[in-house]
This record gives C-alpha cells, sequence and structure tokens, in this order.
C-alpha cells in the first residue's frame, strides 16, 4: 500500500457542528493496527503496532486442530481487543508437520502479508475438509508420492485438498501456485522456521510467546489472563 493512501485509510474526519460561529473540531480516529501487516526477519508475519508494549507471537500449524480451535476463539477477540488499538502485536510463525501442511503453508504464505491472516483463516476453516481429502487418497495414489519429487508432491497435495483451488480466491493464479509450490528458497525459508523453533525447545502447536518468553497457554481464555498481565491490567 502506497504510503498516501495508508495514511487516509487510518486517519477518519469526523465535523461535529460548530456552536456560536466557531470553526468546527476535528476529531481524528484511532488508527486500525490491524491493516498493517509485515514479514518478519524470523520469516513471520506481524499484525499490528510494531512499537506495541506487548509483542505476541504464535508458533502454529496450519494443519493442527488446537491451532484451528485457537482461531475459532480467539482470534477475533485477539484483533479487537488488543491488536486493533495498538496494545498488543500478534505474529505467527509456521512450524509444519508433514507434507500438506507444507503445501497449504506455501500457498498461504505466497499469498503476501497483505492476504496472508485472511488466507489462514480460510485454510483453518476448511481445515477438516481438506485434510479429509487427503486422508482419502487411496493407496495407489499414496504409493506414487514416494517416486514423486518435491515439488511434486507438494503440487499432488495442493491439488488432492483443494488448496490451489482455495489460493485462486486471494489472488494466486494457478501459474503462481506452481511457482510457489515449487520455489526452493519458499521451502527453506519454511523449514528454516520450523527448524529455529525447535531448536529453542518449541514442538508442539500452538505455543505462544509473549515478550520473548514462552508462556503455557493453548488456548484464549488461557492467553488472555496472559495478555493482560504483560500489558499490567
Amino acid at each position: 500500500m502506497r504510503i498516501a493512501a495508508a495514511l487516509l485509510a487510518g486517519l477518519a474526519l469526523t465535523f461535529v457542528p460548530a456552536a456560536s460561529g466557531a470553526k468546527a473540531p476535528v476529531k481524528v480516529a484511532a488508527r486500525d493496527w490491524t491493516h498493517t501487516v509485515t514479514t518478519t526477519p524470523e520469516g513471520g508475519f506481524r499484525m499490528g503496532n510494531p512499537a506495541a508494549r506487548v509483542k505476541l507471537v504464535e508458533y502454529g500449524s496450519l494443519a493442527c486442530p488446537h491451532c484451528r480451535h485457537f482461531e475459532e476463539t480467539g482470534y477475533r477477540p485477539l484483533l479487537g481487543g488488543y491488536v486493533r488499538g495498538g496494545k498488543v502485536s500478534y505474529e505467527f510463525r509456521n512450524i509444519v508437520l508433514n507434507g500438506p501442511d507444507i503445501a497449504v503453508s506455501l500457498l498461504t504464505r505466497c499469498a503476501g502479508p497483505g492476504k496472508f491472516f485472511a488466507m489462514a483463516q480460510a485454510v483453518f476453516t476448511t481445515q477438516p475438509d481438506w485434510e479429509k481429502r487427503v486422508a482419502a487418497m487411496n493407496s495407489a495414489d499414496v504409493a506414487a508420492l514416494k517416486d514423486m519429487t518435491d515439488r511434486q508432491v507438494f503440487t499432488r497435495y495442493a491439488e488432492v485438498s483443494g488448496m490451489t483451488a482455495l489460493a485462486g480466491k486471494f489472488g494466486l493464479t494457478p501459474q503462481r501456485s506452481a511457482q510457489c509450490l515449487a520455489d526452493p528458497k519458499g521451502l527453506e525459508r519454511l523449514l528454516d522456521i520450523t527448524r529455529a523453533a525447535n531448536d529453542v525447545g518449541i514442538n508442539h502447536t500452538p505455543t505462544f510467546v509473549i515478550n520473548g518468553k514462552v508462556n503455557d497457554a493453548a488456548t484464549w481464555e488461557e492467553l488472555e489472563p496472559a495478555l493482560k498481565a504483560a500489558l499490567g491490567h
């Protein structure tokens, strides 16, 4: 987004009727930080105020049912109550669990910062369906994967799961999806994030880190009190 457009999107001018002929005061609406998404040096996607007092990182998997539960129950209150106003920034870093997870993660990351979280929501919402499609692959199809290159395997999983079609809704053409699934740098980056997490003892999803410290929370009900405590509430 261009700087000028970003500033215009973040400012809303409300004109209040003037009294006694005086000029109407101008009220500037608070900035909505959920529209600010960037990639981080660690390879994650961060939403929110980069100078937020509390920095929340989720190590998650798009194929993890517990991560889906958090997305369904905690994502909206996290954004509405904490990220939108700039108090908390939220970063998602992928930990990949298997081949299908790698395929969907490559595509979702390829959607780019502006669409990453929206596509991740769609992936989580449809997770039971696309995982069933992969699990329903017959023995011959599964056996054929052993003779395929990584590129062919990920492409096959994307096709079977329906992720290639879903990616199209977020601006990824079939040609672009094919490039993303075959990108060795994208794959290495994804694996690097997982390895970096494992190297510091993070090996389950979701794992939440608040201001650099791993938290035991696994659900929104457990995480919100920790965020409030970090904010001094």
